[in-house]
């Protein structure tokens, strides 16, 4: 009887915070530097939501450890409705490449689908390649003497080129970094031969010619660069990397919030302007249901464990 009691107060204690629900300031933690996409969506939702819900909504940038450091402060954080959670493709990989003290399919709630990307593969202008089969040509001349540069351990970054050897048989050497600015700054200076990138990070950089773009990673061509064929198409069959976005909270929010987060979320992303927004930086807006998002997870999470074992990827 008394832990039927204890029941009823908690879940009218839950149920009078929901209702109650928001009250104080809101948080959405990135666990990437400010500048990238994952970085733009948060300020993007953030802004509209604090209007929205009548209560400010910060985003708190929380990079390192290979997004490990802001994964793991969400996952332990109050499963009040005050913490949102900008998630990416490397949240679906990161416990098949580190042990962790969280489980991403079991300690986070979907809200929803953002969006989805695709990864460039992109060259240093005098680096004597410009197309994927003389990439793969190139790197078996000259095994290990090719470097590629990526955001860190994990990253769908790194995750493209490393599918890329895996399929081609290549070895070219990998240098990771601590985000992907400064990846991009040394492919500019030359410091490195090629990466693969999210397109909003560097077609301009393609337009403006200071880098050369050799493929795409999905299974389509990206309306950004009609004109550059996919992996797949160019030499590497059944080659195929889409990077998404997606935003959670931590398990056990109660439905209620994570139904009306839902909502407010998907009504900012597809509104016309910031779908045209993102489209002009190589995001299209996707959408979908708590369950749908959930069900997409567990999906990558088993799919990308897969090809972790496969191509035996390692952590560097």
């Amino acid at each position: 009887m008394k832990y039927f009691f204890s029941l009823l107060l908690f879940l009218a204690t839950i149920t009078a915070q929901a209702q109650s629900w928001p009250s104080r300031p809101l948080r959405y933690i990135v666990p990437f530097p400010p500048g990238a996409f994952n970085d733009t969506l948060g300020r993007t939702i953030s802004a509209e939501l604090s209007k929205t819900l009548g209560q400010p909504m910060v985003v708190d940038n929380r990079p390192g450890g290979n997004s490990i450091i802001g994964t793991e402060a969400a996952a332990k954080s109050a499963p009040d409705g005050y913490t949102l959670f900008g998630a990416a493709l490397p949240f679906s990989v990161i416990q098949s490449l580190y042990k962790t003290s969280f489980d991403v399919t079991k300690d986070f709630a979907p809200i929803t689908l953002a969006g989805i990307s695709a990864n460039l593969l992109v060259a240093h202008p005098a680096f004597p390649v410009s197309t994927v089969k003389e990439l793969i040509e190139h790197a078996r001349r000259n095994p290990g003497r090719i470097n590629y540069g990526s955001s860190g351990n994990g990253t769908s970054v790194h995750l493209s080129m490393e599918l890329f050897k895996s399929m081609t048989k290549t070895f070219v050497l990998h240098i990771p970094y601590k985000g992907s600015a400064p990846v991009v700054t040394d492919l500019l200076a030359g410091q490195i031969d090629v990466m693969f990138d999210n397109v909003p990070n560097v077609i301009g950089h393609v337009r403006a010619g200071k880098m050369k773009a050799i493929a795409v990673s999905t299974p389509q061509r990206s309306a950004l660069a009609p004109d550059v064929p996919t992996v797949a198409e160019a030499g590497v069959p059944g080659y195929e990397l889409s990077v998404w976005f997606g935003v959670l909270a931590p398990a056990g929010t109660p439905r209620d919030i994570i139904a009306r987060l839902n909502t407010e979320i998907v009504k900012v992303l597809n509104a016309p302007e910031v779908k045209d927004r993102f489209a002009k930086q190589g995001v299209e807006v996707r959408t979908s249901t708590p369950e749908q998002f959930g069900e997409f997870l567990r999906a990558e999470v088993s799919r990308w464990a897969k090809v972790v074992q496969d191509a035996n990827i390692k952590a560097d």
